[in-house]
């Protein structure tokens, strides 16, 4: 006979995932350590931390990127978002976006 699950069982699929990660956040660490020979010659320590922009301010991490983004004007903000204009390269009868 085979074992029932619980009524409450659900499921978890990647968006409950990654809607529960941005909500709450992650923090992962890492230590490693390059040897030869038994000999430890490099060390790093990596440390990431993936989260909604909310959940970061919430705890004091993005406040000083937030103050700066929310500083500029809307409309320079979606000036910088589209990139330099197309401007005639004198000469070359290109654009800037063309020649790069």
């Amino acid at each position: 006979m085979e074992p029932e699950l619980p009524k409450t069982y659900r499921r978890a699929t990647l968006v409950d995932l990654l809607d529960r990660v941005l909500d709450k956040g992650l923090f992962l660490r890492a230590d490693i350590v390059i040897s030869v020979a038994g000999i430890p010659l490099i060390g790093a320590t990596l440390s990431v931390a993936v989260a909604g922009t909310e959940t970061m301010l919430k705890y004091g991490v993005l406040t000083d990127w937030d103050e700066a983004i929310r500083a500029v004007p809307p409309e320079q903000r979606q000036r910088l978002r589209q990139g330099p204009p197309n401007e005639v390269l004198p000469g070359a009868g290109r654009t800037v976006a063309e020649s790069a």
